[in-house]
């Protein structure tokens, strides 16, 4: 996103929030409190939901994109379904304006690479919404191990079935941010997919065990269900000189060393700041639009994170048509 170019540094940044269902709403609070943000309004076909926020926040309100297009925006989230991120995220390049969307970036591969493809051609900034990137764990984790061999990643993340879930499983609700993360850990793609999934309870998949190789060498595995009664988010990392342990939820981080031949070894924990992950996102993204640099999270890596997530689906139909195919999936290079 090299050719994207600065706006709003002259004034405040005119922005609006298309979508606000849980997330949407979120988003629309976080920058309505922003410095140098002029919070211009909201978009949601749903005119009760719309008007609670818009006079909760001070902001209008708009049944669809064209109005909240017209009143004149600088830059949008798109917070919506993920089929509409497509044909609202090229509406909005269309006319100029910088885009943040929520993960994952469109329902498939090709809508995702053609969002992208736009906002290239027009100079405009994109960035996806993998909010788990600003998790300050996730970020004290990224500085421990960043001149590390990184031998291997284990990332559970599980809970309840969330009611507002309809459309998808687990795969695109939640491993997504962990396809995301360990790309991002290793700085490498992932080259090799060994997927068990399964639907116990819900319709679409709703436990998932992912294994992966990435093209380092790093083995990587996600585990991940709706069918967990309470909350857990955890990462494992094994470098050849540490080992890191970290709770998303807690925030805590704790690093292994000094391995000795007898066994032991030494603990420390490793010190995590605070911030809400939605606001340094959204600041971050603001940032990328008022100086036009390469976003936090491009389009780029939004497509290829969804990719291995559709690709890890797509091995689970091909297991269900040839059940005697047993070997790990390669990832086309």
């Amino acid at each position: 996103m090299g050719e994207a170019f600065g706006v709003g540094a002259d004034g405040p940044l005119k922005v609006g929030v298309v979508g606000v269902g849980v997330m949407g709403s979120n988003h629309a609070r976080v920058l309505a409190e922003m410095a140098g943000i002029h919070l211009v309004g909201i978009v949601d076909p749903d005119r009760k939901q719309r008007e609670f926020v818009a006079r909760t926040l001070g902001c209008a309100d708009f049944r669809d994109l064209d109005g909240l297009l017209r009143s004149g925006v600088d830059a949008v989230t798109i917070a919506a379904p993920t089929h509409l991120h497509h044909d609202l995220g090229l509406e909005c390049i269309a006319r100029g304006v910088a885009l943040l969307v929520e993960k994952p970036i469109a329902s498939n591969v090709e809508e995702g690479s053609a969002i992208v493809a736009a906002a290239r051609r027009a100079g405009v900034t994109l960035m996806v919404g993998h909010v788990e990137r600003f998790n300050p764990a996730v970020e004290s984790i990224k500085r421990a191990i960043s001149e590390e061999d990184i031998l291997s990643i284990a990332i559970t993340r599980v809970g309840p079935f969330p009611p507002r879930m309809s459309n998808v499983g687990v795969v695109i609700d939640l491993a997504v941010h962990d396809i995301d993360l360990i790309r991002w850990f290793t700085d490498s793609e992932i080259v090799e997919i060994q997927p068990q999934l399964s639907s116990a309870v819900a319709e679409r998949e709703d436990i998932a065990l992912l294994q992966f190789r990435t093209a380092s060498g790093v083995l990587a595995h996600i585990n991940t269900n709706w069918l967990t009664p309470f909350k857990a988010r955890t990462i494992h990392v094994a470098t050849r000189d540490k080992y890191l342990m970290a709770d998303l939820l807690t925030l805590q981080v704790t690093e292994c060393f000094g391995f000795q031949a007898d066994g032991s070894y030494s603990m420390r924990h490793l010190s995590v700041g605070y911030a809400e992950p939605l606001r340094a996102e959204l600041v971050a993204f603001v940032n990328a639009v008022r100086s036009g640099q390469r976003p936090a999270v491009t389009g780029e890596e939004g497509v290829a994170s969804l990719e291995i997530a559709i690709r890890c689906l797509a091995a689970r139909a091909a297991e269900s048509e040839a059940p005697q195919r047993k070997a790990p999936r390669r990832v086309a290079g």
